[in-house]
């Protein structure tokens, strides 16, 4: 006699998904930044312009100051001050040679660590970012003793070429700047190609593509995210180029008071002449707006060309 054995099925277990809600927890994220960003940013944005919309004026040759509705008579005053305009002009030429320069570097140093062809790259990744450790004042000091002819422990060649001439000194502060700062864009561009998935790197291998084939054709196109971004960034410090010249100032007298626009609008407050500095930045923002907007402009067109 044969038993059958009959297995039921168990039930089906049902399992409710429960979602889950964030939105109380978004706020307790939220709120610190935005109150940092208003107090930081928006309000002393905002305090500038104010500040900038007014002048002063005084009863007599000695009476007291008084702050007064000016409207625009700051920058009126803005636009008619050659020196200004002229210290733009020398920084966008300083930035056209300079930018490009830093970059190249910072990109062929990131392409040379990432290829493998170099030994202990953790120690030169180290190297190469040191720079941007040291303070751009104390760079300047540094750099500012090896350029001077008396004090320089290169004398030969300092005594030859006067590095802080007025010919030169603006080239002088260009390497002391490319200096701090090539680190830090090769690590942007370093972190950009490791990014980049290994497989890639295998199929264009398979191809016959050499180290060069694939730095150029793959590694470059691929990076140029991370290169606009640098170069952004790039021309924002440009057109904020302070404290170099400032230190500058003790080593040669081809520095003046208004060489760059924040040298410029240092000295105007120190005058004190608050309301026609805050017109000075106020311009200055601008055009540093203008000038990142226009190059992200020209190099999304370019990759949608």
């Amino acid at each position: 006699m044969t038993r059958t054995l009959t297995v039921e099925a168990a039930p089906p277990v049902r399992t409710s998904a429960r979602r889950i809600s964030h939105g109380r927890a978004v706020p307790f994220f939220v709120v610190p930044f935005g109150v940092l960003f208003i107090l930081f940013y928006l309000l002393p944005i905002g305090y500038a312009i104010v500040q900038s919309l007014y002048t002063v004026e005084r009863t007599g040759t000695f009476g007291p100051a008084r702050e007064v509705f000016g409207g625009l008579t700051q920058y009126r005053r803005v636009f008619d001050d050659g020196a200004f305009w002229a210290s733009i002009g020398r920084v966008l030429v300083f930035g056209v040679v300079q930018v490009p320069v830093m970059l190249g570097l910072a990109l062929v140093l990131a392409l040379l660590l990432d290829s493998g062809l170099v030994r202990g790259r953790r120690f030169f990744r180290l190297a190469f970012f040191v720079p941007y450790a040291v303070p751009g004042v104390i760079a300047a000091i540094m750099w500012g003793f090896l350029y001077s002819p008396n004090l320089s422990p290169l004398k030969p060649v300092t005594s030859a070429v006067d590095l802080l001439s007025a010919d030169l000194v603006l080239w002088a502060i260009a390497n002391v700047v490319t200096w701090v700062y090539v680190g830090y864009n090769m690590l942007i561009i370093y972190s950009a190609l490791l990014a980049i998935p290994a497989e890639v790197y295998e199929a264009a291998r398979l191809d016959g593509a050499g180290q060069v084939r694939i730095a150029w054709s793959i590694k470059i196109p691929l990076v140029l995210p991370a290169i606009v971004l640098t170069t952004v960034f790039s021309i924002i410090g440009t057109l904020q180029l302070l404290a170099e010249p400032q230190v500058f100032r003790s080593f040669s007298s081809a520095v003046s008071s208004t060489y760059t626009p924040n040298l410029t609008v240092y000295s105007t407050s120190s005058i004190p002449n608050f309301n026609l500095a805050a017109a000075f930045s106020v311009v200055l923002a601008l055009t540093t707006f203008v000038l990142s907007f226009a190059f992200l402009r020209f190099t999304q067109r370019k990759g949608a060309a």
